[in-house]
């Protein structure tokens, strides 16, 4: 190819990517080139075997082969097919029943699923993600839900949320390296502050972040967390008066929102949810983590113990407290937590249960790069991109 002729192509091609996958390819005010298309195409394997587990589940449904010749026909037609109401919200909550995030106590069979497939634009998303957050809290009884936002379809991807949680804490980070709030989102939080975001006046430990919403047509779009969707709860330690004037707290709702869910052959990018917390993801992964809050080397120094030698075992005391005052400030705010013993217990008798069969079953998924742009901000999920890929 010369060097003339590649030059037009880059000019006269456009290729959408998200995740490293090419989305769309199409010549500038014409139609989708024909790679990009069988890119898209929805799995007929996987919605074949959706729609019999389903059918398998709910044998009232009606006819099977009916569904399926109606779904192989609509695949052939337009690349992809329509979920029901009801075979959306069963592919949720098996998704979530075998996600890992699933704690013990929740209904899955009744978990309620908001249908919100008619919603791609990012101010829309991030409202109802808000209202999720509202719903959810339910007074500290913390209601399991899950939010299901437009899918992906050919030449039409549906909007992705950068954030990891919607409720997440920002992390400054100084020039002599130490950090104000949380470490494991300073690089979030700068991109966020590249892409528009104003943190408070007075910064302090526990500033929300913004949600970052991005669709193909609008790019990121940053939103502020409205005061009143934030439930926090405040730490103290039920023996030790002095826990409380570390100043510490945390959010109620884990509503895990960067995950991918994967029903029968379809993909739903933005697709959030959440159960509620378990006692150590606040103490031990949050606050007592060195590359998080880090307080571990306080509360040891507060509790007197001797910090030279890992030998004594300061860090492992440290860390009990803390997740102790966790779950003491929950328990007498009287909201809905769990302890990683009793998860542990779940865990085990979920997988004594035996492998769930199938090879497309529904799952929430986490792509390495959605990962990444969680913590870091980058990069982002679409760019238009001159040329082939």
């Amino acid at each position: 190819m010369t060097r003339e002729r590649a030059r037009r192509l880059r000019c006269d091609v456009v290729t959408v990517i998200r995740d490293g996958v090419v989305l769309a390819s199409a010549e500038r005010g014409g139609r989708p080139s024909t790679p990009a298309h069988r890119e898209q195409l929805a799995d007929i394997d996987a919605a074949e075997d959706f729609l019999r587990a389903y059918h398998d589940a709910h044998p009232a449904s009606g006819s099977l082969a009916d569904r399926l010749a109606e779904v192989r026909a609509e695949i052939a037609r337009s690349g992809t097919y329509r979920h029901t109401a009801a075979e959306l919200a069963y592919g949720a909550r098996v998704a979530l029943r075998d996600s890992g995030w699933c704690t013990s106590g929740v209904p899955w069979r009744r978990l309620k699923v908001r249908d919100l497939r008619g919603i791609r634009n990012a101010p829309a998303v991030a409202e109802e993600c808000f209202e999720h957050l509202r719903l959810a809290t339910h007074g500290g009884k913390i209601q399991p839900l899950v939010t299901v936002f437009a899918p992906d379809a050919p030449y039409r991807p549906g909007p992705r949320i950068w954030n990891e949680q919607v409720v997440r804490y920002a992390g400054y980070e100084s020039a002599d390296g130490t950090v104000l709030g949380d470490a494991r989102y300073t690089g979030f939080t700068a991109a966020a502050q590249r892409l528009g975001w104003k943190p408070p006046t007075q910064r302090s430990k526990f500033d929300h972040l913004p949600l970052v919403v991005e669709t193909a047509s609008e790019g990121p779009q940053v939103f502020t967390l409205p005061r009143d969707v934030v439930h926090e709860v405040p730490l103290e330690h039920p023996e030790l008066p002095w826990f409380v004037e570390l100043g510490l707290r945390w959010h109620t709702v884990p509503l895990i929102s960067n995950m991918r869910l994967l029903i029968g052959g379809i993909s739903y990018p933005a697709a959030p949810f959440n159960t509620w917390f378990v006692g150590t993801e606040i103490g031990t992964r949050g606050l007592a983590d060195e590359n998080a809050y880090g307080v571990t080397r306080t509360v040891a120094a507060r509790l007197g113990l001797d910090t030279r030698s890992e030998r004594s075992l300061w860090r492992d005391r440290a860390i009990v407290e803390i997740n102790r005052a966790v779950l003491f400030s929950f328990d007498s705010a009287r909201v809905t937590v769990t302890d990683h013993h009793t998860e542990a217990l779940h865990r085990l008798a979920w997988l004594r249960a035996g492998p769930r069969n199938g090879v497309h079953r529904p799952a929430f998924t986490l792509a390495k790069q959605a990962a990444h742009r969680a913590r870091h901000g980058s990069p982002p999920c679409f760019e238009e991109r001159a040329g082939r890929s």
